[in-house]
């Protein structure tokens, strides 16, 4: 299919068939697309978590508003923020910048120590924030490259991160969950994959100047 065909394709899946597993290649080129996605200054204050364990998917049914798409869902998607970005964090990213692209010191530093300082002067609750809409950066991605593939999916807002945070122990690695996004294959009897999706058109979202 082409892009937008697949995009047309794709829809918030409100049941997923729980017989049907995911592809370990189809996974992969999710934790790929994730690896890839854009964030702001290429720094990546994200991790994945990739839940594929059918208790657990259920112990996390409460703490989702009940959604049954959480147990019944081939793998469990959670898109999570780490908790400390400083200047080890900022350092680890230009020694990587340099190991790829033998970038030398006098030419990195400037924009390293920029982004020290700039952060350093951030409060913790703004720099989850920005975290935050980088989530929704990958979230996004991750959604187009399902319909590409032809992999169900489901954006969910709807959960608690406190409780997620606590099943999952987010906290020992440094982490904090902001989205939660089940991926699989639709069941054949979601009568929402057959609905005409609601838009508002091209003339009236976009603005030509």
């Amino acid at each position: 299919m082409d892009i937008i065909k697949s995009l047309q394709w794709r829809y918030a899946t409100k049941k997923f068939d729980n017989t049907k597993l995911l592809e370990d290649k189809k996974i992969q080129v999710l934790k790929e697309a994730f690896d890839l996605t854009a964030t702001s200054y290429g720094l990546q204050p994200l991790k994945l978590v990739v839940v594929q364990d059918k208790a657990l998917q259920r112990e996390l049914v409460p703490h989702s508003m009940d959604q049954q798409q959480v147990a019944d869902a081939s793998h469990v998607l959670i898109f999570c923020v780490e908790e400390t970005v400083d200047k080890s964090f900022i350092t680890d990213y230009f020694n990587r910048v340099k190991d790829v692209r033998n970038t030398p010191n006098e030419i990195l530093d400037p924009f390293k120590n920029y982004l020290i300082d700039n952060f350093e002067g951030k409060s913790d609750d703004d720099i989850f924030l920005w975290a935050s809409k980088q989530a929704y950066l990958a979230m996004g991605n991750l959604l187009t490259v399902c319909a590409v593939e032809q992999i169900d999916a489901c954006p969910m807002e709807g959960f608690s991160p406190e409780a997620y945070d606590k099943e999952l122990s987010l906290k020992a690695h440094g982490l904090r969950s902001v989205l939660v996004m089940p991926v699989g294959y639709r069941a054949e009897d979601d009568m929402f994959s057959g609905f005409k999706k609601v838009r508002k058109g091209v003339n009236a979202s976009v603005i030509e100047l």
